[in-house]
């Protein structure tokens, strides 16, 4: 019996897909965080940790999530035939985000308060959702230009 006839396979388009919907649904989870603890708060002081946040999202976009996105779309791209649909991320990413998301509830769930938090949270959050922008504009590519070299 071949195990592999029961492999959910899709085309790379629908993995670029997922990994965009993935990334940016996470980043308006942690965002979304970020907002309701904020809610609480003056206008000035939401003002603030929004910009000490969106100071955060930057660099991390850019020197971390944004290199991720890139490797994972040069190894997703080439690819010709159907894979697994669980395939959008290898299996070092599955552990990592395993880790992160402990990581994110032990925080959560820490003394720390949690106006402090949302720095974080919509930091990485905003970082997510941009490099997930990235993963949409391929599938956006890929979904018109189906002959060309992307």
């Amino acid at each position: 019996m071949d195990i592999k006839r029961f492999t959910p396979s899709v085309d790379k388009r629908i993995l670029v897909l997922l990994a965009g919907l993935m990334w940016c649904g996470v980043g308006i989870l942690l965002v979304s965080y970020a907002v309701s603890w904020l809610s609480q708060y003056s206008g000035k002081e939401q003002a603030l940790f929004y910009g000490i946040g969106f100071l955060t999202a930057m660099p991390i976009h850019h020197f971390g999530f944004l290199k991720i996105a890139d490797k994972n779309l040069n190894r997703l791209l080439p690819i010709n035939e159907k894979r697994c649909l669980f395939s959008f991320m290898t299996w070092k990413s599955y552990i990592l985000v395993v880790i992160m998301v402990s990581m994110g509830i032990a925080l959560r769930h820490s003394a720390i308060p949690k106006r402090y938090l949302s720095v974080l949270y919509n930091g990485i959050g905003l970082a997510l959702f941009l490099s997930g922008i990235r993963y949409l504009r391929f599938f956006i590519k890929l979904l018109f230009y189906r002959n060309s070299q992307v």
